[in-house]
């Protein structure tokens, strides 16, 4: 059974980018990293990723004062209640950019290329990912035994 508490990434991958708390896409995750982080079985994920310093700079949040937060102990819906008496966003924005994070692509050729040799260091012959979030469950799933 996976311990979300104290997560072990070199057992299994932190939860998708889509799975939301309050409506937040990817703090879940976020969390998932930073806990493991701090528990010494990150693996190879990262906290404060460019990924989540969008969150940062979309709550206004600073990632040092979440992160003390988070090494009290307090459970996602607790940490949910401390970000929502720091951030300004109103739920329609918090559900806009959520849609956003999960639907967000590459953009230009560099970013297409990247997606496109990550596919390729996979063996993955896939042409349905079209975002970061489809990349990213891909990589997770096939980084923990999945075949493409």
């Amino acid at each position: 059974m996976i311990n979300y508490h104290k997560p072990d990434l070199t057992q299994h991958p932190p939860r998708s980018v889509r799975v939301r708390l309050g409506g937040y896409a990817h703090l879940p995750r976020l969390l998932d990293k930073a806990r493991a982080v701090l528990g010494g079985k990150g693996a190879e994920y990262h906290y404060n990723c460019p990924l989540d310093q969008l969150f940062f700079t979309f709550t206004g949040i600073d990632h040092e004062m979440l992160l003390a937060e988070i090494k009290t102990g307090k459970t996602d819906v607790q940490l949910l209640e401390w970000v929502n008496t720091r951030t300004n966003r109103q739920h329609f924005e918090v559900v806009t950019w959520s849609a956003w994070v999960e639907q967000r692509g590459p953009g230009g050729a560099p970013g297409h290329e990247w997606i496109a040799s990550t596919l390729k260091g996979h063996n993955s012959v896939r042409d349905d990912i079209r975002s970061f979030a489809d990349l990213l469950d891909l990589d997770d799933y096939l980084s923990y035994g999945g075949i493409a």
